[in-house]
């Protein structure tokens, strides 16, 4: 079976599922988008590894990198290979000593190791005719990396009436206390002050 390649082009706060989060795969070169609702504590570990936070203490899936790598064990892309009663199923392809090894994976616990990686993420066309959906056009030009809700603008916007300082020293609190969520609120607001952002 043919390949697809996918880019994450989005997480965000799952609109029907309140307490979960949506990940949004986008087909590379295509406008077809592949959203995949996740837990909450696998959505903070992909952003975290996006936005290039590094926590105190190494969270589960920087673990399991270390652990590979210590090994010598190469994780080379992530395949989404199944899509049975609504529930995605992945596998991690790595490779030890020029022997390939499949792993099985919930899909955003494979998702949140191929950012950590950088390695590819594919699925089957059969998958994509069966879950994805089209784009407009004027929506697939403006897809951020990670796009920010309308929750998360609200928030940062109470950012606005804290110092640099401050802001900086909250952003090592959020960071001890291990809220990314915030630190990245936090940090987001640093960058657009200095113009950055």
């Amino acid at each position: 079976m043919k390949k697809i390649e996918l880019d994450i082009v989005a997480l965000s706060h799952s609109v029907t599922q309140s307490h979960n989060y949506a990940v949004v795969l986008g087909e590379h070169n295509g406008a077809r988008r592949l959203p995949i609702v996740i837990g909450g504590f696998e959505a903070q570990a992909i952003a975290v590894a996006m936005e290039r936070m590094t926590p105190n203490r190494p969270l589960t899936h920087d673990l399991f990198k270390n652990a590979l790598e210590i090994f010598r064990i190469d994780l080379k892309e992530v395949l989404i290979n199944n899509l049975l009663d609504g529930i995605f199923y992945a596998r991690l392809i790595c490779e030890k000593d020029g022997e390939t090894i499949e792993i099985d994976s919930r899909t955003s616990d494979a998702l949140a190791m191929a950012v950590r990686f950088n390695c590819p993420i594919f699925t089957y066309e059969f998958i994509l005719e069966a879950a994805g959906v089209v784009l407009e056009e004027a929506e697939e030009s403006t897809a951020p990396a990670v796009r920010k809700t309308g929750g998360r603008k609200a928030k940062s916007s109470s950012l606005t009436s804290f110092s640099i300082d401050e802001l900086t020293k909250m952003l090592d609190e959020a960071l001890g206390k291990e809220d990314y969520e915030q630190a990245a609120r936090i940090r987001d607001e640093i960058k657009r002050r200095k113009g950055g952002g």
